[in-house]
């Protein structure tokens, strides 16, 4: 714990604390969010170190966060569209983090409060990133490299890295995809990959995910559940067990649903009505994907850039 109650200090009350490992998305505490104050800060950070851990103290951005994955076949990167996941467990953007309710990508393979600038910038960061892996190790890294990333005020920064496809994005982006996947991999391993390699449908997609009643602190557990009345186009099962051929939630994000649709709000409307469709003690966010929603992200962006 040495020197972190004075990093705290200089941060103010614009800092992060992560955990130092795989926390399925929820080992992060925001200032002002999570945390109100450098003692409680403490706190935390001396819990995940009784409880074996480690952990990083970050900057706190202002902005809008999005992710960006690129197929990488080590000198060449074919870069998917976009995605904003939605971290918070209630409707909103409240309530405790998890590993994510659900997220959307549009039409234009871009997002409604990204300028054209933002997205060339992130896209620039992550072929920095192979190069400085090459550099760095001497071997071409070959997988997804997934960029976390904040738009702001003064540009796109980097909240975190990678080397898989991200949940739920990836469900997002492998609904769209219209070329060959396994000759996308292919192509990777092969050092292959060019602009033809990954072909993503010009529509959007909207994601949303079924979670226990009680995620992400105190989720119920051995609850059996249906998906016979669902007729989406994407429909993933994430943590499932089958019982007696029933199926049965297991404590997490139990079903992602993905619908697409020539416009965000088609793919909405359509994704909405099939996760109503679950039967069980499951819930999810209504607000994900919605006009009144991405709105919010909008205007937030132009009050940054103002």
């Amino acid at each position: 714990m040495e020197g972190v109650a004075a990093f705290l200090a200089e941060l103010g009350d614009l800092y992060v604390i992560k955990a130092d490992g795989l926390m399925g998305g929820k080992g992060v505490k925001v200032a002002g969010d999570h945390l109100q104050s450098h003692q409680e800060a403490l706190d935390w950070c001396e819990e995940l170190i009784g409880a074996g851990g480690a952990f990083v103290i970050e900057e706190k951005l202002i902005g809008e966060e999005f992710s960006l994955i690129s197929f990488c076949g080590g000198r060449t990167l074919c870069h998917t569209p976009p995605v904003q996941d939605h971290k918070r467990a209630f409707e909103g953007d409240t309530g405790p983090n998890t590993g994510g309710m659900g997220s959307y990508s549009d039409a234009d393979h871009s997002l409604p409060f990204l300028s054209r600038s933002d997205l060339e910038e992130a896209r620039t960061i992550n072929e920095q990133v192979a190069d400085a892996l090459h550099r760095e190790t001497g071997e071409y890294y070959k997988g997804m490299l997934y960029g976390g990333f904040m738009a702001t005020a003064s540009g796109v920064k980097v909240i975190e890295y990678n080397a898989r496809f991200g949940d739920p994005e990836c469900e997002n982006l492998l609904t769209l995809v219209e070329s060959d996947l396994v000759a996308a991999f292919d192509a990777v391993i092969d050092d292959a990959l060019d602009a033809r390699s990954v072909v993503f449908r010009r529509q959007a997609s909207v994601c949303k995910y079924a979670v226990p009643e009680g995620y992400p602190d105190r989720p119920m557990k051995g609850f059996p559940f249906s998906i016979d009345r669902v007729r989406s186009e994407g429909l993933y099962l994430g943590a499932v067990d089958i019982k007696d051929g029933v199926l049965v939630g297991t404590g997490s994000r139990t079903v992602a649903v993905v619908s697409t649709g020539d416009t965000l709000a088609e793919a909405e409307a359509k994704a909405e009505h099939e996760i109503c469709k679950i039967e069980g003690p499951l819930f999810h966010r209504k607000d994900v994907g919605t006009d009144a929603l991405i709105a919010r992200r909008v205007a937030h962006m132009r009050e940054l850039r103002a």
